[in-house]
């Protein structure tokens, strides 16, 4: 194996400097991370600042925002109404989602500690969805086993986790992504996706170089 090229970093900086990137692309990723951050205001002032039309309604960041916030309160029912209020087609072509959406539903019940109702709706809603998919079977029986633990600290993390404010963010995330997607929006923020880039290059060229990183 050849020895590894060494980029000091005077060099380094005069060739980071050469990359030409234009200030309306910068404008671009602002506003595609307000957008699917969900700052509507910021995302409606930038828009007037840089002149720069955004690639949603803003009307529709702000649902996507309320739907978010029903889902990270509990409010498992409010989200889905409002997610068919936005577009029916998201929750009637996506089983999966709404599964997990009504998976949620039997979380709420039984944190709030309504146990004939959630004995009831997962027989009535969730079991005949288990019986079509070994995933949603899985996930069912998953969630039922926070009956057999109750609050006990001894519950295996698989399993205590369903009551963590994790998984209601978790969920939050997945409807968020089919709204964008819906949207023909990216489900990712660009910027997060460049930085990914930028960690994927950094490494192959550690590979035959060494050379200033970046540190991001």
């Amino acid at each position: 194996m050849p020895p590894k090229q060494t980029i000091r970093k005077e060099e380094w900086d005069r060739r980071l400097h050469e990359v030409h990137v234009t200030k309306n692309d910068l404008n671009r990723l602002i506003m595609d991370y307000l957008v699917i951050e969900g700052y509507k205001s910021a995302a409606e002032e930038f828009s007037q600042e840089a002149d720069i039309a955004p690639p949603v309604d803003f009307e529709s960041i702000e649902s996507r925002m309320n739907i978010r916030e029903a889902l990270q309160r509990g409010d498992i029912e409010d989200a889905i109404t409002r997610v068919n209020d936005l577009n029916p087609e998201i929750l009637d072509t996506n089983p999966a989602l709404y599964f997990h959406l009504q998976q949620q539903k039997l979380i709420e019940y039984i944190r709030q500690g309504r146990i004939a109702e959630a004995l009831q709706f997962a027989q009535s809603e969730l079991a005949p969805r288990g019986e079509e998919s070994p995933e949603f079977l899985s996930e069912l029986e998953r969630t039922m086993a926070l009956l057999a633990f109750e609050s006990s600290p001894s519950a295996p993390a698989a399993i205590s986790e369903l009551l963590s404010p994790g998984q209601r963010m978790k969920t939050a995330g997945e409807v968020n992504a089919a709204i964008l997607e819906s949207l023909s929006q990216g489900k990712e923020v660009k910027l997060v996706g460049l930085l990914k880039l930028l960690t994927w290059g950094e490494q192959l060229l550690e590979e035959k170089a060494d050379f200033p990183k970046l540190g991001v």
